[in-house]
């Protein structure tokens, strides 16, 4: 028997662009809901068209901003369940798609907007990107060197982690709801509001050991030995997280510095701490060190390059790296789903859409014939 993904039978219409709100309905589309990403054509040279982020998901090109264009949309809105979108606050408004206008005329449809700062946000015309909105919640001050400028992260941490989550987190409670109240509602969620929680460590120790949180100073950032990154000999490094005494201790015994055992959090041994680890590291390659400590339990690990985790068996035996092959039968790699059901299990069924690909299967569904389909195009609706 075939089994569905938790989420089929729910239709998604994405209005957003770029990374944040096409992560969240990738996650929704893996797991089983019809997605159409709706976008207007304008933008398909711009580069920043994902393809990745699309599987499992129709594309279909559509102006907004003309009449027809709004009629098709509504169309689809008649058996929708969630709308998504990504603009700056205010743009929807001006489309004739927001949240009011929607709710109006569809009033179970679950309506979610991502945007930096929030819809009601005295910030809330303000442009900005990842790094604006890891800066405006106090994250980028405690990333980079003691002594150094702040680092800007090689991910997109705002993006996904206070965006595309919290979208995901959001549209599944306002669905879940519906199911009590028979009514969708509005999802307001703001990058920079989702990156606040990931200070929930550094706001403990603040308030209860009174440690001002600072940049590579703090317990889990370079402050100690027993929690920090140390090269090798052969130019990669290694990262140590003994943060329990049990483990710290057994890294002492395995690599023959005891006397540290019980200096573990003693301020002062740090720089000495600190110094020895890193002239013992060197001693050894990574995978060397990676083999070295295979069968103990000391927190220790090597970081792996962005083309090693392609390769590497933990990702190949828990999915997580797929080679995807498609119609054209060419081969894709992409990153699995990472949330594991047992019974409804998320699934890659489907290749990326690509810039407008469904635009005939969906207007047909909608009752459009071929020639006012091709008159679409000519009047640049669609």
């Amino acid at each position: 028997m075939e089994i569905n993904g938790s989420l089929t039978g729910i239709k998604v219409l994405d209005l957003s662009r770029l990374l944040p709100g096409p992560y969240c309905s990738m996650i929704l589309a893996d797991h089983g809901a019809e997605v159409i990403s709706i976008e207007d054509q304008r933008f398909k040279g711009d580069g920043l068209f994902f393809d990745s982020l699309n599987r499992n998901k129709k594309h279909l090109s559509l102006n907004l901003k003309s009449e027809e264009g709004k009629r098709i949309f509504f169309s689809l809105a008649e058996d929708a369940d969630v709308i998504l979108e990504g603009f700056r606050p205010g743009v929807a408004e001006r489309l004739g798609v927001d949240f009011k206008t929607i709710h109006s005329r569809f009033p179970r449809i679950v309506y979610c907007s991502i945007s930096g700062y929030g819809q009601d946000s005295p910030w809330k015309a303000k442009a900005g990107h990842d790094v604006n909105y890891l800066s405006s919640a106090g994250i980028l001050d405690l990333i980079g060197p003691k002594n150094g400028p702040p680092t800007i992260p090689g991910v997109q941490i705002g993006d996904i982690g206070g965006g595309s989550m919290n979208a995901v987190i959001g549209i599944l409670l306002a669905l879940l709801a519906r199911n009590n109240t028979n009514k969708g509602q509005y999802v307001d969620i703001s990058m920079t509001d989702g990156l606040l929680g990931f200070l929930s460590l550094p706001h403990f120790f603040n308030d209860n050991l009174g440690e001002k949180p600072q940049r590579s100073n703090n317990l889990l950032s370079h402050r100690y030995g027993c929690y920090n990154v140390y090269e090798t000999a052969d130019g990669t490094y290694m990262s140590v997280g003994a943060v329990e005494n049990r483990f710290w201790k057994q890294l002492c015994e395995l690599l023959d510095i005891d006397e540290y055992t019980d200096l573990q959090y003693v301020d002062e041994k740090q720089e000495e701490i600190i110094s020895s680890l890193r002239r013992i590291f060197k001693s050894r390659a990574g995978g060397e060190w990676e083999a070295f400590f295979e069968d103990y339990d000391v927190c220790c690990t090597r970081v792996l390059s962005f083309e090693e985790i392609w390769k590497h068996p933990l990702f190949k035996e828990r999915q997580m790296v797929v080679d995807w092959t498609g119609p054209d039968k060419t081969n894709t790699r992409m990153l699995g789903v990472a949330v594991k059901l047992s019974e409804t299990p998320g699934s890659i069924r489907t290749s990326p859409a690509s810039f407008g690909q469904h635009n005939q299967e969906i207007l047909h569904t909608l009752g459009y014939s071929r020639e006012q389909i091709e008159d679409f195009k000519v009047r640049k609706i669609i």
